[in-house]
């Protein structure tokens, strides 16, 4: 706990200038499971005075998941909405409306646009682009209404979670100045929707769980050697009978739009395209005795460049985020014990294409490079898996590829500080404690969020051990990963409620990395107050 929570001034020397005093909270400095729901208004109320008083105690900082980074107390009242509160936007802040309007519905008060607030209400401003970090936002509790600014609209978003977690948990938002910011600038959750269906709807209430949590990118691992699970124009051909339309898959988008959610879709190869092969055989990678390679496309084929191609090229006009995931990991080819006699017509291709010399490392390694220039055509950064980033070899990855770090244990997987030493900016989705796979197997557990809460940080990329701290500004943030091996191991309403903690410890760690100020047992009550029963949806 924070030494100034609760703190009271009494005795007969409290001064006038005392009662109107400010503390600091700040949490510690130190390293290391949240839906967090519509807010309940009280409807009928009115807004209490909001002269401050020697009657008040300082104010204490909100209870929310994350929890906010710098909270200036101060004494009075606090806020909650009252018979005549609304929500406006400050002047030269339209373009705030629909997180206005959102949060209007959310505490069942008017929403009066652009005008001047009045005592009562929460009034939403823009300020200079530019001027305060990414995300960031400040919100001000005073004289009977909230003020929430911030440079962009997302932090100006993340200010309104706030208050709602805190009428959630407090039943006011508390008297002074929240100064909040994110750690990371992409924190969010990975959905295996190949190996498993889920319902556009469902992926539409993890948008909603993940906003109100500050998390800000969804990734969607659409494509693998089960199923291709999004209508495609170019290739229908290679869609599975349960998929998403892309009517579905816009209205997804809409939503993570309004939420700041980006979505960033995933096309796997040359590994895991078993469901793009099943329509077009003639491209499976095959040994020199006939075998085929599960999911492994035959990367000498330039039929099998032109079908991926095509895909990215589809997909990345549908998806209009910033980021495309071009896979690269577990390319069979390279985990036989001789690659260039296994399959000759690889190790062919790699001499034709890079010289003598060349190996099937290099073909792959090219290949990356390939479908990443395709993803740059299109106005998007490439995302790529640790493990198909390769050393020593002739050909070695572009940097401006993202490296999604999630293992130490696949062949071509290096230790992360290999990949920081080459000045490569990192993702972290460490299968030690952000995995979730359906099923359990490979000695994989469902995780509860207490081992991320207490153990992990961004800095901890591969196993239990952080990076030395001097490459944290390479380490761009993390995701928590649903993977579905054993797709009919749980509903999807289980997987919804299996990873609900996980995602809260993990929406706190990636916000504010330092040691949180509540116990694991304390952070679970807070969890469980932030959940309460949904008063609005979200959207």
């Amino acid at each position: 706990m924070s030494p100034s929570r609760g703190a009271l001034l009494t005795g007969a020397a409290v001064t006038a200038a005392a009662a109107v005093a400010l503390t600091v909270v700040v949490r510690p400095d130190d390293s290391d499971d949240a839906r967090t729901t519509g807010t309940a208004a009280s409807p009928a109320r009115a807004t209490p005075s909001a002269s401050p008083s020697r009657s008040y105690p300082l104010s204490t900082e909100p209870r929310t998941i994350p929890a906010v980074r710098e909270h200036e107390a101060a004494r009075g009242p606090g806020w909650e909405p009252g018979r005549n509160s609304t929500v406006v936007i400050a002047d030269g802040s339209d373009a705030l409306a629909d997180e206005a309007q959102l949060l209007a519905k959310e505490l069942k008060i008017r929403y009066r646009g652009e005008v001047a607030a009045r005592a009562g209400d929460v009034e939403l401003a823009l300020g200079t682009a530019g001027k305060g970090a990414p995300e960031s936002y400040t919100l001000k509790t005073g004289e009977g209404r909230v003020t929430i600014s911030g440079p962009d609209q997302a932090g100006v978003f993340y200010g309104t979670r706030t208050l709602k977690q805190a009428l959630r948990t407090g039943g006011v938002v508390p008297e002074g100045e929240i100064r909040d910011r994110p750690d990371r600038p992409q924190r969010g959750l990975n959905l295996d929707i190949a190996r498993k269906h889920f319902t556009a709807g469902w992926i539409e209430d993890r948008i909603r769980e993940m906003a109100d949590l500050k998390l800000n990118q969804l990734g969607l691992h659409f494509s693998d050697d089960q199923a291709f699970r999004i209508e495609s124009e170019s290739h229908p051909e290679v869609v599975s009978e349960q998929h998403l339309t892309k009517d579905e898959v816009r209205g997804i988008l809409a939503l993570a739009a309004r939420l700041h959610v980006t979505v960033v879709p995933e096309i796997d190869s040359p590994g895991h395209l078993g469901a793009v092969m099943r329509a077009h055989p003639d491209l499976q990678l095959r040994n020199t005795q006939g075998v085929a390679r599960q999911g492994a496309i035959d990367i000498s084929d330039p039929a099998a460049a032109r079908i991926v191609d095509d895909l990215l090229r589809e997909y990345a006009e549908l998806f209009p985020g910033g980021w495309f995931h071009v896979g690269a990991d577990e390319y069979q080819a390279l985990t036989v014990s001789s690659p260039q006699a296994s399959y000759p017509q690889l190790a062919a291709a790699a001499r034709q294409k890079y010289g003598e010399g060349a190996t099937i490392q290099d073909l792959a390694e090219g290949w990356l490079n390939d479908r990443a220039a395709v993803v740059r055509e299109a106005e998007k950064t490439p995302k790529a898996w640790n493990d198909g980033f390769f050393s020593g070899g002739k050909v070695t990855a572009d940097k401006g590829i993202e490296v999604e770090y999630w293992t130490g244990k696949e062949i071509g997987a290096r230790p992360p500080l290999e990949y920081l030493a080459e000045g490569r900016k990192v993702v972290n989705l460490n299968d030690e404690f952000l995995y979730y796979v359906l099923g359990e197997p490979n000695q994989f557990t469902y995780p509860t969020g207490r081992r991320i809460y207490e153990q992990w940080t961004p800095l901890v990329l591969r196993g239990t051990e952080a990076v030395p701290e001097k490459y944290s500004g390479q380490i761009l943030g993390g995701r928590f990963a649903v993977w579905c091996d054993l797709a009919n191991s749980q509903t999807q309403d289980q997987v919804a409620a299996g990873i609900h903690r996980p995602l809260q410890a993990t929406a706190q760690k990636l916000w504010d990395p330092r040691k949180p100020a509540l116990s694991w047992a304390q952070f679970q009550e807070l969890a469980q107050e932030v959940d309460g029963e949904r008063a609005g949806a979200t959207g």
